[in-house]
């Protein structure tokens, strides 16, 4: 049967003129999805559906999306990241290439707001994945995100009343008032790496950015899948930030800000 399927040009030219066609015929493409954005289920027989081509260096990965959540694109990623960053279970990707192809990547969600923390509003970013995320190289079953971030220097918080430590050789890149990225030390000591890169520059509140360069620091939280999701107001984040605290399901550091 056909689907709701969108093939932006982008795609199309990736991936050929016949796996297109086959995809939108129905010949290839699963009826029901995760969406790769929101992870809520979708109908690609009922609603239109996006298609979201992730490519690394070898490696290439084509998921789904809402088309209201995310357009139909491509996206370029490292090849650790599309090997690494994957859900550890299930899968609604298309086979592309058979020995080339991973389980769909778990994209790590950034969003921005100011947290009230004793008393003073602070600029923070909270992360947090669209699926499980597992160890490099592992073939268990689970969820390795908070334990993995723990390795590098973030620390368990169980409230948010004090502004969280100091995380040194990571920063957060704000350049022409939007932001860019989350840096961290490189491995050989040369110049910082992206531990997370917009793949567009993402547009933050006048209210975020004056906090940041007042404090020259963001604060940066991150939670495993499905602990705080896509809230639309600064205070059900608050309140979904407090809850994942309490539940041990949160780490945070303080980074310092690069750019302006």
């Amino acid at each position: 049967m056909p689907r709701m399927l969108d093939v932006s040009d982008e795609v199309r030219a990736e991936i050929g003129d016949e796996e297109a066609d086959r995809l939108l015929a129905g010949d290839n493409t699963p009826g029901s999805y995760d969406c790769t954005s929101c992870r809520t289920p979708g109908d690609s027989e009922r609603e239109r559906t996006s298609t979201v081509l992730f490519i690394g260096d070898e490696t290439a990965v084509l998921a789904f999306a809402h088309a209201t959540c995310l357009p139909s694109q491509v996206v370029q990623v490292t090849e650790d990241q599309l090997r690494g960053a994957v859900r550890s279970i299930g899968s609604d990707t298309v086979d592309l290439e058979p020995d080339k192809v991973v389980p769909e990547q778990a994209v790590l969600g950034v969003t921005s707001g100011l947290v009230l923390i004793a008393g003073e509003l602070h600029p923070a970013l909270v992360v947090e994945p669209t699926g499980p995320i597992v160890r490099p190289g592992s073939t268990a079953v689970g969820d390795d995100f908070l334990p993995l971030l723990i390795e590098q220097g973030f620390l368990p918080v169980t409230e948010l009343s004090a502004v969280p430590p100091v995380l040194h050789g990571w920063s957060v890149l704000l350049a022409m008032g939007q932001l860019h990225a989350v840096l961290q030390p490189a491995a050989n000591g040369g110049q910082p790496v992206a531990w997370w890169q917009a793949h567009q520059p993402l547009q933050v509140t006048e209210g975020w950015r004056a906090a940041a360069n007042k404090h020259q620091q963001v604060l940066v939280f991150a939670a495993p899948a499905g602990s705080i999701g896509r809230q639309p107001r600064e205070d059900l984040l608050r309140a979904a930030l407090d809850k994942a605290a309490a539940h041990g399901r949160l780490v945070g550091s303080t980074l310092p800000l690069a750019g302006t």
